[in-house]
């Protein structure tokens, strides 16, 4: 049975416990969608599909991120460096890598994952951060508020559900459009999983890339 953490705690997901040849970072979350009443439905009107995206920031033994992926125009575009993202699916490594973007969170189990082979990464990398943002979502008014039944989770190479994080958002949530979802960081005899969950207004994980490079 998986380890179910609140925010601010952690657990070791040690070698000699749990297969991490193939990590699977499994993220979900559902959208509480108002009801308009029969005037709404009438009219025809349809609030906009929320559109959700993680980014995994690969970082080294300083906590920082190093590679900020090829440059165009003078500045990093972020592509092909240490940040995995939907423009940048495949970490340089080859052991870290985004399988897909759903664009609305319908149905059950995962709606993205990242893959990361642990036992592979290089030991220069120490640790994982993982953001979920709304795409656009300053634009389209809309915010962690009307997320239901947000999740992260790790499953090991055996498809063992190792730990996992709930975070619904409600009212409390309804300013941010962003959260620091959970860390993986580098221990002896394994990685530990930190369950985060600090959200910011911005509705950009390079808000949050600011902290790390």
């Amino acid at each position: 049975m998986a380890i179910s953490l609140k925010k601010g705690q952690g657990v070791s997901l040690k070698k000699s416990e749990y297969d991490l040849s193939m990590v699977t970072i499994g993220l979900g979350w559902d959208i509480n969608q108002e009801k308009k009443g029969f005037l709404g439905n009438l009219l025809g009107s349809k609030e906009a599909e929320y559109d959700l995206d993680v980014a995994a920031f690969v970082c080294s033994g300083d906590g920082k991120v190093h590679n900020l992926g090829q440059v165009k125009d003078n500045r990093p575009s972020l592509v092909g460096g240490d940040v995995v993202f939907f423009n940048s699916m495949r970490h340089p490594s080859g052991h870290i890598w985004l399988t897909g973007d759903n664009r609305t969170g319908a149905g059950d189990g995962d709606d993205e994952q990242i893959i990361i082979k642990l036992n592979e990464l290089q030991e220069s990398y120490t640790k994982i951060a993982f953001i979920v943002q709304i795409y656009d979502g300053t634009n389209r008014n809309q915010n962690f508020g009307k997320v239901k039944n947000a999740f992260i989770r790790a499953e090991d190479g055996k498809g063992k559900e190792m730990v996992r994080f709930d975070l619904s958002g409600g009212a409390a949530f309804a300013q941010y459009r962003s959260v620091l979802f959970a860390e993986l960081v580098r221990e002896n005899g394994g990685w530990k999983f930190n369950a985060i969950g600090s959200p910011d207004s911005s509705d950009t994980f390079v808000s949050w890339l600011k902290q790390y490079i």
